[in-house]
This record gives structure tokens, C-alpha cells and sequence, in this order.
């Protein structure tokens, strides 16, 4: 769990949407796939941080797990309700991932805690998420880009609010997140095979 975009230092032209927005899946899944290396060859790693044992931290093994169920062929999913990134294992996770693949592309995907007007709200941009922030811990940056959601309010004890999250605001977040990956990916898909034709 990181704090709100603003935290991060990150300047960039990022796609900011409510995950209720009837134009939240194709706007989300637009930005992913021009954001998305234009080499086909390049490794896509979607890297899905939390734990299922914090409800408001549960965004990003939520996920994974939607994620893991589509069988995606060109995106490589890690972190997911049966085996979750979180502050214990994520550097391993990452060694491991930088050493399965050449040159990843990687997408860092978690919760953070932002204004409560902002609740609800799904970001992606460059640049990576850190982790822990919203709870002052010490962890490795995680992507080229970011995709986060707001999952609750920040500002006063944090642990205490994402224990007490809305399971169903966070499944619905999730739900979007993944529906926008995979529409990102068949695209993808589709530019990949056409690339074969060609060479």
C-alpha cells in the first residue's frame, strides 16, 4: 500500500478514472497500451502488490488472481490471493522476476490511501509505486509504470483504515482493473500477430 500519486514525486501525463466511470475500462485500457513498450519482444510483467490479510490492501492479489483466471499469454502475472508480494518477499520477488526475464517491462499494481473524495479512484502513469509508503516502510520501487486505486481515506492511522475497508469497494476496483488489463492485452494480442506477418 502506497500513499495518494501526488506522494511520489511522479510528473507525467496519467489517467485518472472512478472505477464506476462507464468509460473507466476502455479509458484505463487505453492509456495501458500506449504506455506498453512499442518492442513486442519485451517482456510484460505485471507485478501485484498486498495481502489478503488486509482488506484495503487486498487490491493488488485481487488482481492477480483475476488476472491468473484469463490465461493471459502475452502479460506475466505475479502476486495473487494464493501467493502475494507484499513487505516480506518483495525484494526475492523481484530478483526472481529480473532473473526469469530479460529486460522486463513491469507494471507495479497496488492500493493507496488518498482523499476521501478521491476514494474509488483508478490511476495508472509512468514511473513506479512504492510500496509501504502509506504505512512508513522501506521498500524497493516497483515498476516502469504504476497502476493504483484508492481504497480508503489516508492522513490517520493507516493500518487501522485498511483493516476496515469495504470489501466490496476494493473487489469492484479490482474487478476494473483486471477487465481494462485483459481488454489492454488482447489488443496487445492482436499487434503482436500482425507483427508475424510482417517479418
Amino acid at each position: 500500500m502506497n500513499l495518494k500519486p501526488k506522494f511520489l514525486n511522479i510528473v507525467n501525463e496519467s489517467t485518472r478514472v472512478s472505477y464506476d466511470d462507464g468509460h473507466a475500462i476502455n479509458s484505463l485500457a487505453t492509456k495501458l497500451l500506449s504506455s506498453l513498450p512499442q518492442d513486442i519482444q519485451q517482456p510484460i510483467v505485471f507485478v501485484c502488490i498486498g495481502t489478503d490479510r488486509s482488506t484495503g490492501d487486498s487490491l493488488g492479489p485481487l488482481v492477480g488472481s483475476k488476472l491468473e483466471e484469463k490465461n493471459l499469454t502475452h502479460f506475466h502475472v505475479y502476486g495473487t490471493l494464493e501467493d502475494p508480494i507484499h513487505a516480506v518477499n518483495l525484494k526475492d520477488k523481484l530478483i526472481e522476476i529480473n532473473n526469469a526475464y530479460r529486460n522486463p517491462f513491469i507494471i507495479g499494481i497496488d492500493a493507496c490511501l488518498g482523499k476521501l473524495n478521491s476514494v474509488g479512484y483508478i490511476s495508472i502513469g509512468d514511473g513506479p509505486v512504492k510500496p509501504g509508503a502509506g504505512v512508513n516502510k522501506e521498500l524497493p520501487a516497483v515498476g516502469d509504470i504504476h497502476m493504483t486505486g484508492i481504497v480508503n481515506v489516508s492522513g490517520f492511522m493507516e493500518f487501522f483504515v485498511l483493516q476496515n475497508t469495504r470489501l466490496h469497494i476494493v473487489m469492484s476496483m479490482a474487478k476494473t482493473i483486471a477487465t481494462a488489463i485483459n481488454e489492454a492485452h488482447n489488443q496487445y494480442s492482436l499487434k503482436e500477430l500482425s507483427s508475424r506477418f510482417l517479418r
